[in-house]
């Protein structure tokens, strides 16, 4: 995926149908949240429902009659792929950052994930043999093809496309929510929609009975992932390595080693604190996650464990539905760094109460839902938070680290999963139905609290703004030096703006033209129907935005 002339993505078919210069509603909605939110679609059921399958379908036999050696490889294998992952999530990260085409670095590992995240997905529950060895050796092989290569590539191009896609600080958080509200849904999907559909089409059936079952549900869900990671790379665009190329300063930073890149990161604190709050954040998610279904069992409440789990999806994901509403307006206002350790301050507080009460439903379920409405603030900015922090790094260095940091940030991601599941099966096994509250319940809100006090130290909002002005200087300096003119980014976007805008009216005229022809139409007249059409458009929208401005003053 070099920058040639031959490259794919120079042909037409390849290119962004995002042409503003602004970040606009459209390519927010299909971009960040529906486009991730297909992508991350089988890892939110993973999270949730893969150690029931291995128990419960694949495995179902040997954990029946106890075997060991399975149990101790269901605990085992999830922890030491976790060593593969870092690894891949590492290597994905050199693989993006010295990529180049004419789409940018990330989204060409979007499109490439399109098939391939799908394809992984589906041999999760493909199984050539009923031998209790081969499954183990076929289930390690594809669960690491899956988190190993297939995911973290996935994952950490779409991490990257947030900081790449605008310096604009405001329409970052926004698009940062877009992203973390994709990735609860998909987790919503798994605690809730999940349960039902396997309800409906698995049944009652059991153990290897089951297994054909899973297998369409995926290929299902395959299907549905291809279309949305499509429509993911044609609605994103990289704003900011358009940026970066155009004032010529792209080869230095393609030629940046992960040593470098590790050097120049590990001496900024702001990068510790942050790396350190999304563990403790997502690890302790991940250890929540694999132990909801186990917690759902454990409640004598006369209620089928499945129907719980849809239950709990949804008390954790209302609060955390209704906060996007507000989370990124007072972030805007107050600051993400205020508003997180706020909230993490609450769900730590609700967390407790559920865990004290974790055997009354009704106050474990309000407590469950305090603790993820106090989670909003953190997870729906976390990515807006790290791309703060690159910008800093790069203003201070002059190197931007962005794909490093982002596989760092993948790396978490993925292996939170993998090592939740390990240590759920772990505690379960070791001490019983307890063990499931302690891991559902108790981790997470401790990890909370240690979030909260973590974040007072996070600061870099206060350098956004020199920040920025350091880094247009430098870009202005290397352009002037590679002999070319200087436009400053925005007018250079507004500019391909005006110049998109102008060939999309000029195609539009063509195609009026064409159409009065062939239907024997008057083109005066029915430009003038389109032009007053317009017209009425803009009065409303100016209408609206005098009405906004009178309502803010």
């Amino acid at each position: 995926m070099e920058n040639t002339k031959t490259s794919v993505f120079e042909k037409k078919i390849f290119s962004s149908r995002v042409k503003s210069a602004n970040v606009k509603p459209l390519e927010s909605l299909i971009g960040y949240l529906i486009g991730p939110l297909c992508g991350l679609l089988a890892n939110g059921i993973f999270n949730i429902y893969l150690t029931t399958y291995f128990r419960e379908v694949l495995f179902a036999g040997e954990v029946l009659d106890q075997n060991q050696g399975v149990l101790t490889f269901l605990t085992l294998f999830p922890l030491l792929s976790s060593i593969l992952i870092i690894i891949g999530n590492l290597v994905a990260g050199q693989v993006v950052q010295r990529t180049m085409t004419k789409a940018g670095k990330a989204r060409p590992w979007i499109i490439f994930s399109s098939i391939f995240l799908p394809i992984m997905a589906v041999l999760m529950f493909i199984q050539p043999s009923n031998d209790t060895v081969f499954k183990m050796v076929w289930t390690a092989i594809v669960y690491n093809l899956y988190y190993a290569i297939a995911f973290p590539l996935y994952t950490t191009a779409n991490s990257t496309l947030t900081p790449l896609s605008t310096r604009n600080g405001k329409q970052r958080s926004v698009l940062a929510s877009f992203v973390s509200m994709a990735s609860l849904a998909a987790a919503g999907a798994g605690s809730m929609v999940f349960p039902i559909l396997l309800s409906l089409i698995v049944g009652g059936k059991k153990g290897v009975e089951a297994k054909p079952y899973w297998l369409v549900i995926f290929i299902i869900i395959a299907v549905v992932m291809f279309i949305g990671i499509m429509l993911q790379f044609y609605f994103t665009r990289e704003r900011v390595t358009e940026e970066r190329v155009a004032t010529g300063v792209k080869e230095e930073n393609l030629k940046l080693s992960m040593k470098e890149q590790a050097s120049t990161v590990i001496h900024d604190k702001f990068f510790w604190i942050i790396i350190g709050f999304y563990l403790l954040y997502q690890l302790s998610g991940g250890i929540k996650n694999s132990s909801m279904r186990s917690y759902s069992g454990i409640l004598d409440i006369g209620i089928d464990a499945e129907i719980i789990t849809s239950v709990l999806g949804i008390v954790g994901a209302i609060p955390m539905a209704l906060a996007v509403l507000f989370v990124s307006p007072l972030c805007n206002k107050f600051g993400k760094q205020k508003m997180a350790i706020i909230g993490m301050a609450v769900g730590c507080a609700g967390g407790i109460m559920a865990a004290i009460c974790y055997d009354n439903i009704y106050i474990a379920a309000t407590g469950i839902a305090i603790k993820c409405l106090g989670a909003a603030p953190g997870g729906y900015m976390i990515l807006a938070m790290i791309a703060d922090v690159i910008d800093h790094i790069e203003a201070k260095t002059g190197k931007r680290c962005d794909t490093f940091i982002m596989s760092i940030y993948s790396s978490i991601y993925i292996a939170s999963v993998n090592i939740g599941q390990g240590i759920t099966n772990g505690l379960v096994s070791s001490m019983g139905d307890y063990g499931a509250v302690v891991a559902y319940i108790w981790i997470e809100s401790i990890a909370y609290g240690l979030a909260a006090i973590l974040l007072c130290f996070f600061t870099v909002e206060k350098y956004i703004d020199k920040d920025n002005e350091i880094i247009l200087e430098r870009q202005k300096e290397a352009c002037l030096a590679a002999g070319k003119e200087w436009i400053p980014p925005e007018e250079r976007l507004k500019i391909e703006e005006a110049k998109a805008e102008a060939e999309a009216e000029e195609a539009r005229i063509k195609e009026l033209r064409e159409r009065c022809e062939k239907k024997h139409l008057d083109f005066d007249a029915e430009e003038a129907k389109y032009q007053a059409i317009q017209k009425q458009k803009a009065e409303k929208k100016a209408a609206k935005e005098a009405a906004k401005q009178k309502k803010d003053k």
